[in-house]
Parts: structure tokens; sequence; C-alpha cells
């Protein structure tokens, strides 16, 4: 296994593949976006950056907002939502969210977008994607991670599945069963516990809650996470929401190098907080 590290935004493409495109747009700590397309679907996950900057991300990708299907959301903080001040203004674009974390964005916003409220747990489908929604500890009011999936089941249509598990202070036994099967595995690995202690600029009283049980995910969290499930589909894994104050990539590589050399199946891509970049993969 390979630990993909800041690069260039390229696509990756198979041509047994369907036309199938997962790209983050940028991720770390004070913003979180990424886009999803199948052969029919286009959709972006959070929307953690101004519409403007969605948008730019957006042309760099080669799309524009205009060709954005929906948007799904996994909780209501402003590094996930604050996009939706801007995007709300699009009519074609849905936006789906459960009861409470639709409640608190709109709250804050002058229009009202064009919710599609699902209850979390459920599952349901977006033009060619079926989606299953699903708790996940993180102090917000109902915070969820996604299951995408996509694809008729055969040779120029093979099934396929995304994963987007963020901001949450444990692994619950529920979210391992739900990522346990998908192709493509996206999880944060937010800080490092040693810089985080370290940090001058946040309070003590911040720092336990990142630390807490509705809190983030270390380094250290996400690798055992990544190195005790067996039996999983993941071809790649992303780790995402990177603290541009509280973690380093070296660190990242130190710790996890022992992972990558030990012939396991996937690859794993590190997303630069500074940056934003990761490769744009096909699948």
């Amino acid at each position: 296994m390979k630990m993909q590290l800041p690069a260039r935004r390229e696509l990756i493409s198979s041509p047994l593949m369907q036309p199938t495109r997962f790209q983050i747009l940028g991720s770390n700590s004070s913003g979180n976006c990424a886009l999803l397309e199948t052969d029919t679907t286009r959709i972006l996950i959070d929307a953690g950056f101004s519409a403007k900057k969605i948008k730019e991300l957006l042309t760099e990708a080669g799309r524009t907002i205009e060709q954005i299907d929906g948007v799904f959301i996994t909780h209501e903080h402003n590094d996930h939502t604050v996009g939706l001040r801007g995007l709300s203004r699009y009519p074609h674009l849905r936006f789906f969210a459960n009861r409470d974390t639709a409640k608190a964005i709109q709250k804050r916003l002058r229009s009202r977008p064009n919710w599609h409220v699902f209850e979390t747990g459920a599952k349901f489908s977006f033009r060619d994607l079926d989606v299953t929604s699903f708790s996940v500890p993180h102090d917000a009011y109902d915070p969820v991670g996604f299951v995408f999936e996509w694809g008729y089941g055969d040779l120029f249509s093979p099934r396929r599945s995304l994963g987007w598990v963020t901001d949450l202070g444990y692994i619950p036994q529920l979210v391992r069963e739900r990522i346990r099967s998908v192709n493509i595995l996206v999880v944060e690995s937010n800080y490092d516990v040693e810089l985080l202690e370290k940090d001058p600029h946040r309070p003590w009283s911040v720092k336990q809650r990142i630390r807490g049980r509705h809190g983030h995910l270390s380094n250290q969290d996400a690798l055992d996470l990544l190195s005790s499930m067996e039996s999983v589909n993941w071809e790649q894994v992303f780790l995402v929401h990177l603290s541009r104050d509280c973690n380093d990539i070296g660190r990242i590589r130190t710790l996890f190098a022992p992972l990558v050399h030990s012939n396991c199946a996937f690859r794993l891509n590190v997303v630069d907080p500074r940056t934003g970049l990761a490769p744009a993969i096909a699948g």
C-alpha cells in the first residue's frame, strides 16, 4: 500500500468502469467539501466553504455549480455548511439533511433552500445513488455519516460505494459495520495528541472538547480503526479534516508507516490541510 501525499488534481480512469469520479475539493478544520459524480448524478458532500470558494474549487475540477444536482449535509457546524448561504440561491440544488440539522441551519439563512429531509438511519435514493445515513457521536444536534452506493452490478457498471465519516469522537460498532464494505472510505484524522496538548491558542476547555467522546478522532484513533478492522472492501482511504494548527503530515507519515508497509489492500491518501490537495479517483 502506498501513502498518497499532496499531489496535483487529476482523474485516474479505468476503461472498464463507469464514469465515476470522487474528489475532495478541500478539507481541514476550517472547511470541508467533496464532489461525487456518477454517470447521471453530481453531488457535493458538505459545503464548508463560501459559495464563491466552492464555485472556484468546482472550476478547478472542471465543473460548475449549475452541473451539481444536490448537496448532502452531515451536521450544522460552519466548517460543513457555511456555503449554504450562497448555494441556497440556486433553485435547482436539492439539500439533504436530517430534520434537526436542517432546522439549525435554516435559522442562519435568509432564504430557504430546497430541503429534502430524511430521518437519521434511513435509506433512500437520489437519482442513481442509494444513500444510507447513520448516527455519529459529535457535539452537534444530530450528526450523521453517509454511505453512497451506485452502479448496476455488471461488467460495465459495477456496484461501487463510498463511506463518509468525519467529526466523531470515537468509532461505535454501528459506524464500523456501515463502513466495512465500502470501496472508498473518507475518515477524519483531526489532530496529533502532542501538538494539541502544546497548542497555545486553544484553551483547556476546547482541548477537552476535541479529545472528548463527542469531539474528533486523533491520528492514533484513525490508525487504530484502519489497522483493527478485518474483512473490509476498502480500495482507497482518505484521511481528512486535519487541523492546520494541531496536525502535521510528517507526523502522520511516521505514525502510519507500519500500516503503509504492511501489504494492506487499500491505498492511503492524506489531504493536506493547507492546500486541500488530494487525487481525484475513478471507481
